[in-house]
């Protein structure tokens, strides 16, 4: 049996998951090669080499044109996979801008904002007292998740289609559960956001993808 062409690098957490998620919603070979965080595996001498920054997930594609490709963050592995299979990245100008806006808007603002607000509301209790930390992280992230909510008004998703944005986006606002912080940031109000979760969450492909990571 040949070799599957991807070696994913990851374990569960909400970025883990994007990738894949992208592999089985894009039926792409892959062998997935866990790296506990927990334990340190990232700081490994060989994973740096795969992904110099020490952070997860990270893809090597043997099948690259002209030699084996490594590539670490999720939105540029995204982009990569979906445009390697054709599917899931639209090929006019517009749209295509519209899944990158909505795909940077979760790398430069959901998950580094939701990520610290879950940082001091499940894991720094005992380390800082200060209430601004996680008030700051708390209110910005019921913030996004009001622009999210506004953008989903009369859409099943954040763009035309299913895209990576969605399967970059989602499981950040399922992160939320996990930080017990569901409460804290109002999601029950957001009603499109619930909607666009729960259809997100549906996809067998992502069932596959989320199990596979865990």
């Amino acid at each position: 049996m040949a070799r599957p062409m991807i070696d994913l690098y990851s374990m569960g957490t909400p970025n883990g998951v994007k990738a894949s998620i992208a592999l089985e919603e894009l039926e792409l070979p892959y062998t997935l090669h866990r790296i506990n965080i927990m334990k340190g595996d990232q700081n490994t001498l060989e994973y740096r080499k795969i992904s110099p920054n020490g952070k997860i997930p990270a893809i090597v594609d043997g099948d690259a044109p002209g030699g084996p490709l490594r590539i670490m963050e999720s939105g540029a592995i995204l982009i990569y996979l979906a445009r390697k299979a054709g599917q899931l990245f639209p090929a006019d100008a517009h749209t295509e801008s519209q899944v990158l806006q909505w795909l940077f808007f979760q790398v430069g603002h959901v998950g580094p904002m939701f990520g610290q607000f879950g940082h001091f509301k499940r894991f720094a209790g005992d380390k800082c007292d200060h209430p601004y930390p996680l008030e700051r992280y708390r209110a910005e992230s019921e913030r996004l998740l009001g622009v999210l909510d506004a953008r989903l008004a009369g859409r099943k998703w954040l763009v035309d289609d299913y895209s990576i944005a969605d399967i970059a986006t989602c499981p950040w606002v399922g992160a939320l559960d996990f930080y017990d912080g569901t409460e804290d940031v109002g999601l029950s109000k957001f009603e499109n956001v619930l909607r666009w979760k729960s259809a997100f969450e549906a996809r067998p492909a992502v069932q596959r993808g989320v199990a596979a990571v865990s």
